[in-house]
């Protein structure tokens, strides 16, 4: 007699903050059948999805789904395409899913029975996300107003951020930002925020910050957060122990091709790294009257183009060499500056510059290949890595959403919320690129190109 063949279904989701909304779909999924699959969507695909406000990370998520003791397995949804290969894989009877996608994914009718659930009126878990986890973030600056405009438009598809104004150190703003409500004083900024976004004089930033703590709010600082590396090991202690939030605001960090030619990186594809070359350069008409309040070189692109090399090759290194060709010979604001660092068993240049324009690439070399980033490689979506023989050269795309901003301000939301440090930037990292701007402005290890 032949045993009737198990009816096996499977589901697809994001599972972010749990709710009965999505126990009551897995139920009715699970009465579908016999044996019910649970996809699981991974961070990067939700991420190519454009769900960059996905607060729970895979095994969290992973681990809310299996405690409920629906699901009779669960697997990660890694890939577009995969709801077909994975319904050939696991002899799949029937696909089903909410309601809201009704249509959607009729083209499946082809190797399964597709059903459409309807879903729990009310509930969501973005509305879950935007109710019970908001924050109100101020900003701080005006200089930078192209920065300040970017921060505003991605703040807008961050779910749980709510900009409640500005406070500028310019008589004029230009929209979106001349559109915000405009405070004061720093301290009327303060008072209706939970944290703040800085992007004022460099000078300014350790002031500033360690006011915003002492006050008792979360803070994202472009970086650097100060030009004295003492003053940014003392605000991350004042922000550790008022149990706060200090991040590093580089935003090529938490850009998605970024994080993966780091982790390719240091993965060893290319072997032995022995030398990293960094080059951020733009052109911006200056005038002397400007240069107090004015990013320099070393700040506006410095903390950006040091990064990959600290990451890489660490921050131990012998010795290193500044050379800057500097704005009407004043010694303060660089048209270009090229930094040397010299490692125990490697090398690595930073080329920047607001007043001399090269080619603005990335390259990693290591004794099986490289790796190289096209410019501007600082908001690149695209990597290649090159081998002797060509043939073996591999390309990488990844889709790049605001610059990697929406992505750091979800890192930051998570940190204020749970406390926990969710930056892709060491500590140990934005000290050392302060020790490195404040030798320049030192005049250590500092050459004048004349």
């Amino acid at each position: 007699m032949n045993k009737k063949k198990p009816i096996r279904v499977i589901t697809y989701g994001t599972y972010d903050f749990l709710h009965h909304g999505h126990i009551r779909l897995l139920k009715r999924a699970k009465a579908l059948g016999d044996y019910l699959i649970v996809g699981i969507t991974s961070d990067d695909y939700d991420k190519s999805r454009g769900k960059i406000n996905v607060q729970q990370s895979l095994m969290e998520r992973i681990e809310a789904v299996k405690s409920t003791g629906i699901p009779d397995e669960i697997i990660v949804e890694e890939y577009e395409g995969q709801k077909i290969d994975d319904i050939r894989r696991h002899d799949v009877d029937i696909f089903t899913v909410g309601s809201d996608w009704t249509g959607k994914f009729d083209y499946l009718k082809e190797y399964c029975k597709v059903v459409y659930l309807d879903r729990t009126e009310g509930v969501s878990s973005s509305e879950i996300r935007t109710s019970e986890h908001k924050i109100r973030l101020g900003l701080v600056g005006g200089k930078e107003s192209n920065i300040l405009a970017k921060y505003v438009a991605e703040s807008k598809v961050v779910n749980g951020i709510e900009l409640v104004g500005i406070f500028a150190e310019t008589d004029t703003l230009t929209p979106p930002i001349a559109h915000l409500q405009r405070f004061e004083s720093y301290d009327q900024l303060l008072g209706a925020s939970d944290a703040v976004y800085i992007i004022s004089n460099p000078a300014d930033h350790y002031r500033q910050i360690k006011h915003a703590l002492e006050k008792g709010k979360h803070v994202i600082c472009e970086s650097p957060i100060a030009i004295r590396a003492s003053h940014i090991s003392e605000l991350f202690d004042l922000a550790k122990n008022n149990n706060l939030v200090l991040m590093d605001a580089i935003k090529t960090a938490y850009a998605t091709a970024y994080d993966r030619l780091m982790l390719i990186a240091k993965g060893g594809k290319i072997g032995k790294i022995v030398s990293v070359d960094a080059t951020c350069t733009s052109i911006r008409e200056v005038s002397s009257s400007d240069i107090p309040t004015a990013w320099n070189s070393i700040c506006g692109w410095g903390p950006t183009a040091m990064l990959p090399i600290f990451q890489l090759m660490g921050v131990d290194y012998t010795s290193h060499h500044i050379s800057s060709y500097f704005l009407d010979g004043n010694g303060l604001y660089d048209l270009f500056t090229h930094i040397t660092f010299q490692y125990e068993k490697g090398v690595a240049t930073v080329k920047v510059g607001r007043g001399v324009k090269s080619e603005g690439e990335l390259i990693i070399s290591g004794t099986k290949g490289y790796i190289y980033v096209p410019a501007p490689w600082w908001k690149t979506d695209y990597f290649e890595i090159r081998y002797e023989n060509s043939s073996e050269n591999k390309r990488y795309f990844y889709q790049l959403e605001g610059e990697g901003i929406r992505y750091e301000l979800v890192a930051f939301i998570k940190a204020t919320e749970s406390k926990r440090n969710y930056s892709y930037i060491d500590n140990d990292i934005s000290v050392n690129i302060g020790k490195v701007i404040e030798e320049f402005y030192d005049k250590k290890n500092l050459n004048t190109i004349t």
